[in-house]
Order: structure tokens, then sequence, then C-alpha cells
């Protein structure tokens, strides 16, 4: 699943390949943007907040996009062959005499007008990667629900925008609580360090191919896709189980010595990073 850092890494690449140039090729492959013309059009800029990609474009339009599990946007040269999966799962094309942006298999894709933004992005919560990163209101709004796990409310965008299933375990991990800690049960000196330590985590990836939250090379991530693998710190095998109300699959893994607490069974099924 893409997260804030890697939303951040899109924005930057379509920003780069686009920004500053008149579209020559446009093509929404939506049914309620069928008909959207661009072309003829500059692109203006490419912004993220939080996992939101928005494609400002002269005329007062903004693309919003949203990648979820499973889409991408891929930038390839003139004459480069598109490789990012086959043409029924291309959503989006937007190009110039240099450069073509494509996006695949994008659940959300939408043209607005740019005033209209904040129908699509003002639930938002204080966006770590963003200018408007508030920790003193990131921390109230997770605390705002004390019986709420911990997991859960880092994985609500409404509190902080930008963090995933593999930050959500990586940071509970760093703060030694298990992400079935109620939030009001967070220790204050560990709460007071949350905030921080969530930015410095995507901020030290958001120029990185590879993420990491250890810096150890080859061993990239303290406990996500590690189980049953053992615990880089005590050598205790890593768990893992499924967080939240099954609406969706959610991964979470921790260890049990270095974050002691409450806890489900864990899963015998093995995930991946």
């Amino acid at each position: 699943m893409p997260e804030g850092d890697t939303v951040w890494q899109a924005a930057r690449r379509l920003h780069d390949a686009l920004a500053g140039t008149v579209l020559t090729r446009s093509d929404l492959r939506v049914p309620r943007f069928a008909t959207a013309d661009l072309t003829g059009r500059t692109v203006l800029d490419v912004t993220p907040r939080g996992k939101h990609l928005l494609t400002r474009i002269e005329g007062g339009l903004t693309l919003h996009s949203h990648l979820r599990m499973d889409g991408s946007w891929k930038v390839y040269g003139n004459g480069q062959r598109w490789s990012g999966g086959p043409g029924h799962q291309i959503r989006a094309i937007l190009g110039n005499p240099d450069r073509t942006a494509v996006g695949y298999r994008l659940p959300v894709l939408e043209l607005l007008r740019t005033t209209d933004e904040p129908r699509a992005v003002g639930h938002l919560g204080p966006d770590l990667l963003g200018p408007d990163w508030d920790p003193d209101r990131a921390l109230a709004n997770i605390l705002q629900d004390p019986a709420r796990e911990l997991g859960e409310a880092l994985l609500d965008q409404r509190n902080l925008a930008g963090v995933g299933n593999v930050y959500k375990s990586e940071i509970c991990f760093l703060l030694g609580v298990t992400p079935w800690l109620p939030a009001g049960d967070l220790p204050p000196d560990r709460a007071a360090k949350l905030p921080a330590l969530a930015k410095k985590l995507l901020e030290a990836n958001r120029d990185r191919p590879i993420r990491s939250t250890t810096g150890r090379r080859g061993q990239d991530l303290f406990v996500y896709g590690r189980a049953p693998r053992p615990c880089l710190r005590c050598r205790t095998a890593i768990r893992v189980a499924d967080q939240g109300d099954g609406s969706r699959e959610r991964p979470t893994y921790w260890c049990p010595t270095c974050q002691p607490g409450p806890a489900p069974t864990p899963t015998r099924r093995s995930h991946t990073n």
C-alpha cells in the first residue's frame, strides 16, 4: 500500500515531468470524465496531500487521484515502452512532447475545480510531509477517542495524513507499545514523542528508493513483513495478526517482548513487505 512517503515521491516525479509544460495528450478513462480534454493547458504543479495527489492545471482545474492499495503513476519518455500493467488498467494519460504520465489502477480519479479541492482533501488531518503539519493538533486528534486502538487511530487520515500499515507497525514498535493499546493508555512521555517520530520516519524515507526505519542495510524494517523471523532487538519471533473491522486486510506486526500489552492471537498466514 502506498504511504505518505511513496505518494510524495510520485508527486515529485509527476511534477518534474509535467509542471510548466503544455499538455499535448490527455485521456481520462473513467466514464464521468471520458470526454474531458485537457490538451493545450499548462500543468501548474503536482502536490501531494497525505495519500492524495493533486495535479493542478491551467484554467482553475485539478486532477485528483488516490492510489489506495494498487494504484500507481508511471512516467515514460518518448518511445519508451509502457510497463505499468495491461492497457485495460490504464485510467489516465497526461503527456507533453517529452514525457507521458500514465495512471494505472487508480481507484479515485476526478477532475474538479481547484477551488473545490477542500471537498476532496479537506477532511484530512495535518500532513506529515506538508506545510500544514501541526504536531500538537495531530496528537490531540489521536487522543480524542481514548478507547480507540492506537494502530487504528494512526491509520485514520482525519487524525494525521500519511501513515499507512507499514508505518503504523513501525511507529508502535519504536514506541514500545502494541497497536492494540487504547490510545488513551499511551504513557504521556511516549505520546509526546509520537508526532515527531512519525514525521522523522516519513521525512527520512521520502527521498529513499527503499524504505528503512532501522538504518541497517539489508534489515530495513523492525517488524513489518518480518513474521516469524526474530526481532532485531530481542530475538523473539515477530508476530502478525489483522487489525480493524475486517472490511479490508490490514496485517499488523509486533514483537510480544518489546511491545507488551493487549494483542490478539497471531494469524498463521505470512505477509511480506
